[in-house]
């Protein structure tokens, strides 16, 4: 399996900027919220579901055009932050905060699947 140079430009174009997107928006709400809590993943997380599911919608779940590259693969793949989101969890259980763990993991996943399905939804995705 080969993977064509616009495709790989494309990948790499969005993750640049889908990085650089986590990283405004991580460090506003931290700094708007605190850093007791990882409110900056979970917000760059949960948007960037909406925002998927919303290229769902638009694009179809299976796309494997530019578009679809640049986009979803590079902007959002670059964008959210399973790894962030990760060892913030071990670090909330390592100090001993095991409910504050438990809770990010939960509310990640419960709110991040919503997010998903509610941009699905408004881009008209969802009948």
């Amino acid at each position: 399996m080969s993977i064509e140079p616009l495709t790989l430009l494309a990948v790499a174009a969005g993750g640049g900027l889908g990085g650089m997107a986590r990283l405004a928006l991580g460090d506003a709400v931290a700094r708007r919220l605190g850093a007791g809590l990882p409110w900056g993943t979970l917000a760059v997380n949960l948007s960037g579901a909406l925002a998927m599911g919303g290229l769902v919608g638009v694009l179809g779940p299976t796309n494997s055009g530019a578009a679809w590259s640049l986009l979803a693969i590079g902007l959002l793949g670059g964008y959210t932050t399973v790894s962030s989101f990760s060892l913030q969890t071990l670090t909330l259980a390592q100090q001993g905060r095991r409910g504050a763990a438990v809770a990010n993991v939960l509310v990640t996943l419960v709110a991040g699947l919503a997010a998903l399905l509610a941009g699905a939804w408004l881009s008209g995705g969802l009948s």
